[in-house]
């Protein structure tokens, strides 16, 4: 009897919907694969020039690897890329560290830079208790997570350990506008200097006001809170309270380089930020005299006494809008951070 044809483009439609199904059994993480991520929202106006994180991809199309991590019981190397929907392969770090413990050595930036951050070297303000006074790596599996269901790891620093990069490509200098953000959180903080992460002196000392812009997180005792700030050297400004517990933060900043900036903070699993509006840059720091090098968890002359965690960060080159920033927020909140982290 011949099929009508009604029931015979019924059967086509089940068809093409069961092979779409064998070919993308994961349709949910692969349509989160296609979305933009926070390097393809900022690419127009003010490009990334560096993109850290040991979580997810901060470009839509990277597929490179997000960290190294090196084992302690036999000194070698691997490289921890990301699942076909963008997120941190944590089974491959599993999988290579199994009875063993593995510490971070290399965080590679995912911008066409290359500005890798490796363990950093001493600096005029502290010696690192690693071989020849560097800094000690993080230890791989300290910061677990999830990230849109997936396990992952984020990097915990502890007093003494940090990473830097003093010779990057394409990072602002002297005066040149920019930004920068991370993804880090209100516990395991403390009051000692610095959690930054940013733009940095290349020659690890404290070369005076302007010569940083990087964003700080820390206790501030005067708050009673943690608190959003950039730190320019000599002086950590903007000030933005940091609701006390908030396991997830987006710490954000932005400035002109030459007469103003902007902090912005927000909580990274639900909804916007908060600002301090654009405001006069301080007194001496007129226009700034950033040296381009790149820090995460210390001071821009290594002070490496604070503690803190991270999951992704990026610095641009250019000086991003509220606008723009409110939608890396947005991305940020819809990748869906979560874990119980230790205080």
């Amino acid at each position: 009897m011949p099929l009508k044809s009604t029931s015979l483009r019924n059967i086509l439609l089940l068809a093409v919907v069961a092979f779409a199904f064998v070919m993308n059994p994961v349709g949910a993480a692969s349509a989160q694969k296609v979305t933009p991520r926070p390097c393809d929202l900022l690419a127009s106006a003010t490009p990334c020039v560096a993109a850290i994180s040991t979580t997810r991809a901060l470009y839509r199309a990277y597929t490179g690897p997000l960290y190294q991590v090196t084992r302690q019981s036999d000194k070698t190397h691997a490289n921890i890329g990301v699942l076909p929907d963008g997120y941190a392969n944590a089974a491959a770090q599993d999988a290579f560290c199994a009875h063993t413990t593995c510490t971070i050595t290399r965080l590679y930036d995912q911008s066409p830079n290359h500005n890798d951050l490796t363990p950093a070297p001493p600096g005029g303000a502290a010696h690192g208790p690693g071989p020849n006074g560097y800094d000690l790596p993080a230890v791989a599996n300290s910061l677990p997570a999830t990230v849109s269901g997936h396990k992952v790891y984020g990097v915990a620093i502890l007093p003494g350990m940090g990473y830097r990069n003093d010779s990057p490509k394409a990072t602002a200098v002297n005066g040149e506008p920019e930004g920068v953000y991370m993804v880090t959180s209100a516990l395991n903080l403390n009051n000692k200097c610095c959690f930054d992460f940013g733009n940095a002196e290349s020659n690890n000392l404290d070369n005076k006001a302007g010569h940083m812009d990087a964003i700080n997180i820390m206790y501030q005792d005067k708050l009673g809170a943690p608190d959003a700030g950039l730190d320019m050297e000599d002086g950590i400004y903007g000030h933005l309270k940091v609701p006390v517990g908030t396991t997830f933060v987006t710490d954000m900043g932005a400035s002109d380089g030459q007469h103003s900036y902007a902090i912005y903070q927000g909580n990274a699993q639900s909804g916007g930020l908060t600002s301090t509006g654009i405001i006069p840059l301080p007194k001496g720091y007129q226009p700034m005299k950033q040296e381009g090098a790149i820090i995460l968890g210390i001071g821009g002359d290594n002070s490496n006494w604070a503690k803190g965690y991270f999951f992704e960060g990026v610095m641009t080159k250019g000086m991003p809008t509220h606008e723009a920033l409110e939608k890396v927020q947005s991305n940020i909140v819809a990748a869906r951070y979560a874990g119980q982290l230790q205080p």
